[in-house]
C-alpha cells in the first residue's frame, strides 16, 4: 500500500459533496492505502475526498494516547465507514479543539453534537450502528463533513478560538485551568507555550 498526499483549504474537491460508494471491492486499496497514510502521519481520522477521491469514505482510529483523561470512552479499533449517516441524538452542543491535516498549522474550538447516532457500512457490507459521545463523536462529526465539503471553520461561530499552532495560548491557558479537559492530541501545543 501508499501515503497518499493529503489535499490543504482551497483545493474544489474539498467543498464538493463526495459520491456515494456502490462498488464496494473497489475501494478496498483506498481504504487500506487511507490506513497507511494515518499510520504514517500519526493522526486519528481521514476522508476519501482529503486524498483527492469523491467517495464517501472514512478511516479512523482512536489510540490510547488520543483519549482525554476525563474521556468516557476507550480505544477505538481501525474504523472503516462506507457511505455513514449521522443522526444527533440531542441537540446540545459541546466545543471540542480541532486540528485537521488539510489545514497545517491552524487549531480551533469547534461546536459539535454530543450524542449521536452513526450508521455505516463496513468493507464487507454489514451494517454497522452505534451512538458516539463527546470526543468520540466529534472525530466523527469532522471526517463526516469532509464527505459533504464542510471544513471545521465553516461550523464556527466564535472565531475567538482559531489560531496557529505555534501560538497555543488558549490551549495552554485551558490545559492551566483543568488539564483533565485537554485531548492528548493539543499536549504537544501546551508544554511549548510559556505558562
Amino acid at each position: 500500500m501508499s501515503v497518499l498526499q493529503i489535499l490543504k483549504m482551497g483545493h474544489p474537491l474539498l467543498r464538493q459533496k463526495a459520491k456515494k460508494v456502490y462498488n464496494f471491492d473497489k475501494i478496498i486499496d483506498l481504504i487500506l492505502d487511507m490506513q497507511d497514510t494515518l499510520k504514517y502521519i500519526g493522526a486519528s481520522g481521514l476522508a476519501a475526498p482529503q486524498v483527492m477521491i469523491s467517495k464517501r469514505v472514512i478511516v479512523y482510529r482512536v489510540n490510547k494516547n488520543r483519549i482525554p483523561v476525563d474521556a468516557h470512552f476507550k480505544v477505538k479499533p481501525w474504523t472503516f465507514m462506507i457511505n455513514p449517516e449521522i443522526i444527533p441524538l440531542s441537540n446540545e452542543k459541546e466545543l471540542f479543539w480541532e486540528r485537521c491535516l488539510s489545514l497545517p498549522g491552524l487549531h480551533a474550538k469547534v461546536p459539535r453534537y454530543n450524542k449521536i447516532l452513526v450508521k455505516y457500512y463496513t468493507p464487507e457490507k454489514k451494517l454497522i450502528k452505534h451512538e458516539a459521545h463527546s470526543t468520540w463523536a466529534a472525530l466523527i462529526q469532522h471526517e463526516y463533513d469532509h464527505l459533504d465539503g464542510i471544513l471545521y471553520p465553516m461550523r464556527m461561530k466564535d472565531f475567538t478560538y482559531f489560531g496557529f499552532n505555534d501560538t497555543p495560548g488558549d490551549i495552554a491557558r485551558d490545559a492551566k485551568k483543568n488539564k483533565k479537559s485537554i485531548d492528548p492530541l493539543f499536549l504537544d501545543l501546551v508544554k511549548k507555550w510559556p505558562h
